[in-house]
């Protein structure tokens, strides 16, 4: 039995399932529409498609070192209890390699890629382990580091936070163990950038601005405002700028500093080249529902 291009936008509206997957579901049903919908729901991408609505705001951040390469990941699911299950977190891992063996560098060229030995890209990969965990699943973000150096990751109270820096040196057990310091640095201190010229004018502009409201509002004059908004800029910079940061474990020294000594020590330069942290769940919004108003809206779903 033949089918038309309406007639996939149509299951795909019944089932809330994929274009190509309602397509593919079609082909095999011979164009029958209530046999591909089963279709849909046996393989488990109708179940997977109808949770794309609720929010994912539990989950992991993942990182995973293979070769001179280095991945850090957010996956999301809606729960804690899934967040620490053994099936979500190897699903994670899985997702971590197949960065490094896609090469992907966003999130839609990961969901494409195809798994190794699989023949099916990660998001039907992905569809199916929703139907097995019974929640919805969502690749967030990730950054992948090439270095000629060495990478170093820190993941915190297991998947709350994540650090990976990639630094440009001789990998000795000196270098290992400043860069495990600085990790833990970010992780604690949060950095927005690695040095005040990254900061954008436009941020600094800002922040001047209301630095010099909150002085004149103070009683100050404006010509002795504009000096004391200057050394707060430079505080701005100190609490902003991983270089210009105190060191956690010695506040008499800057980030920059510490790694100045250690291009001493090792006798070759050590330079961070990049470096990023992610705190999962950062900005999104967490399902708060009681018992109580579940029931109410089930009730009232009832009613209609």
């Amino acid at each position: 039995m033949a089918f038309t291009a309406k007639d996939v936008m149509t299951l795909r509206e019944q089932t809330g399932a994929g274009m190509m997957d309602c397509k593919r579901a079609l082909v095999d049903a011979d164009g029958d529409m209530d046999k591909a919908a089963d279709l849909l729901r046996e393989r488990g991408i109708a179940k997977a498609a109808k949770k794309a609505s609720r929010i994912a705001a539990e989950g992991i951040v993942f990182a995973y070192k293979e070769a001179d390469t280095g991945v850090l990941i957010e996956v999301n699911c809606e729960s804690d209890f899934v967040a620490n299950g053994e099936k979500f977190r190897d699903l994670v891992a899985l997702l971590a390699k197949q960065v490094v063996l896609s090469k992907a560098t966003t999130v839609e060229e990961l969901l494409a890629s195809k798994l190794e030995g699989e023949g099916k890209t990660v998001e039907l990969y992905i569809q199916e382990q929703i139907a097995v965990i019974g929640e919805k699943i969502s690749v967030r973000r990730f950054t992948a580091y090439k270095s000629a150096g060495l990478i170093e990751t820190y993941i915190h109270m297991g998947g709350t936070l994540g650090v990976m820096l990639n630094f440009a040196c001789p990998v000795t057990e000196e270098t290992k163990a400043l860069a495990h310091d600085v990790a833990l640095h970010v992780a604690f201190s949060k950095p927005q950038y690695m040095v005040a010229a990254e900061v954008p004018a436009e941020v600094v502009e800002k922040e001047k601005e209301i630095m010099k409201k909150e002085v004149i509002n103070e009683g100050k004059p404006e010509a002795i405002a504009e000096k004391i908004v200057l050394g707060k800029i430079k505080k701005f910079y100190e609490e902003n700028c991983l270089f210009d940061q105190k060191f956690i474990k010695d506040d008499k020294v800057t980030i920059a500093q510490l790694i100045a000594e250690a291009s001493k020590k090792a006798g070759a330069p050590v330079e961070l080249k990049e470096f990023c942290f992610y705190v999962m769940g950062q900005g999104l919004e967490k399902k708060n529902e009681d018992l109580s108003e579940e029931v109410a809206k089930q009730v009232e779903a009832m009613k209609k």
